[in-house]
């Protein structure tokens, strides 16, 4: 597998950047038009890409997939013909999955159906009733202190009827059948770090993939949270169950501020080893989260009779950062930087994964390095530098340590081996052991 070419590294910042920027506008849900034209847009870009529909009323465990919802517009009326809370201008200022409605209200009857941040009071708030049968609208706490006391009607013009969730996925097949999962959620409306930061990042990481020889096969998938994961493990769970080597759940990536890491729930998974290590050598400090504070799909993936080994992968970790499920989740949170190294990240993974192994030794003893070329040719003060990777290497490869094994024993990072490993394998002084991975 080849590294990443750092100029192409940065265009593609920039590039996902763009996607962000076009997808904004979509009033994407659980289900709807934005949904799907969301998958279309990331179809355009993966070849192979698939979007399936399930038929509202299909079970998936202990859920059901609900009726689908589409909104025209909506908006609340004062009796001056002034309008508030209009959906044409922002998307969030609709509770997700409000009912139709065409009604005058007292101002008193209106009140429990509106939402604002008086701490924030220039933020519209994120809010939704999927499961819940009702309607409200969302706005500034600034806006909603202009309005004033009187009749206001309030007009939703949405279907909520029998239609289908839409999901998609992409499967690069590698040598082994053998899979990394990599999940991301498309059901947000109008957030970039929250909603589409990861979707961008993913798809990048498809295109790359898609480039590269492959080991292990590779399951992208593009779902709406919780009830889209839901749904797909339904329909998937014994084949991923025995053939999922590692997994990443990966949301909130377009920032700079930080980078998090949500352990799996045992937090003793390959995917957890391997997202450690990279996180230590790519990033220094890190932030941390117990599986306790979980909040995104890894509560389904690594959920009792599922137990993916999955780890969630964030820059700034979700409910963490300021403008979180608020309209200042614009495109100012997201930056080219902060996209371009969280691909990276899930670069360095895939990396680490594909060459990893457990190697024995062939030769006892040390062997005679200089004799391969693997020695400098004039041994000076200073030279065993160059050459630990190598010795330390050999040293371990006892066929019971694989290489993330030494390089933690290290604290290197694991890419200081590829180079020193491909050496020795073709000098025929390590082989790697039958079925080798981790």
């Amino acid at each position: 597998m080849n590294h990443p070419d750092p100029t192409k590294t940065n265009v593609l910042g920039e590039e996902m950047l763009s996607w962000i920027s076009d997808l904004m506008p979509l009033n994407r849900s659980i289900t709807g038009q934005g949904l799907r034209q969301t998958l279309s847009y990331i179809q355009d870009r993966l070849p192979g890409f698939t979007i399936h529909e399930v038929a509202t009323g299909t079970p998936a465990f202990d859920w059901t997939v609900p009726d689908e919802w589409n909104v025209t517009a909506a908006y609340l009326e004062d009796e001056d013909g002034n309008r508030f809370a209009d959906f044409s201008t922002h998307n969030l200022h609709l509770v997700g999955y409000s009912e139709p409605i065409n009604q005058w209200l007292s101002w008193e009857d209106l009140q429990p159906h509106l939402y604002s941040l008086s701490d924030k009071p220039d933020a519209i708030p994120y809010i939704t009733s999927y499961y819940q049968k009702g309607w409200g609208f969302c706005l500034s706490h600034n806006e909603r202190e202009t309005m004033k006391p009187g009749r206001y009607r309030a007009v939703v013009e949405a279907t909520l009827e029998p239609g289908s969730l839409s999901y998609g996925e992409l499967v690069l097949p590698g040598e082994s059948t053998q899979e990394v999962l990599l999940s991301t959620y498309v059901c947000h409306p109008s957030m970039a770090n929250n909603e589409l930061s990861g979707p961008a990042v993913v798809t990048a990481l498809g295109q790359w993939l898609a480039t590269q020889d492959r080991k292990y096969t590779y399951r992208l998938v593009f779902v709406p949270e919780t009830i889209g994961s839901i749904v797909y493990l339904s329909r998937n769970l014994d084949h991923m169950k025995a053939n999922t080597l590692a997994g990443f759940q990966v949301t909130c990536v377009g920032d700079d501020r930080a980078y998090s890491y949500l352990e799996s729930r045992l937090g003793n998974t390959y995917a957890d080893r391997i997202l450690r290590h990279v996180l230590h050598h790519h990033a220094g400090d890190y932030d941390s989260y117990d599986f306790t504070i979980r909040g995104s799909d890894e509560r389904q993936y690594c959920s009792p009779g599922v137990n993916l080994p999955v780890a969630t992968f964030c820059r700034s970790k979700f409910g963490t950062y300021p403008e979180y499920h608020t309209s200042l989740d614009d495109l100012s949170v997201v930056s080219a930087k902060g996209l371009r190294g969280a691909l990276e990240v899930l670069q360095k993974c895939v990396q680490a994964i594909e060459i990893n192994a457990r190697h024995l030794a062939t030769i006892p003893c040390e062997p005679q390095f200089g004799k391969y070329d693997l020695y400098p040719k004039v041994d000076t003060v200073g030279s065993g530098i160059d050459i630990r990777p190598l010795r330390d290497l050999y040293a371990y490869s006892d066929g019971n340590h694989d290489l993330l094994d030494i390089a933690e024993r290290m604290d290197r990072p694991i890419s200081d081996y590829y180079d020193v490993l491909d050496k020795l394998k073709a000098c025929g002084l390590l082989k790697a052991c039958e079925g080798s991975q981790s």
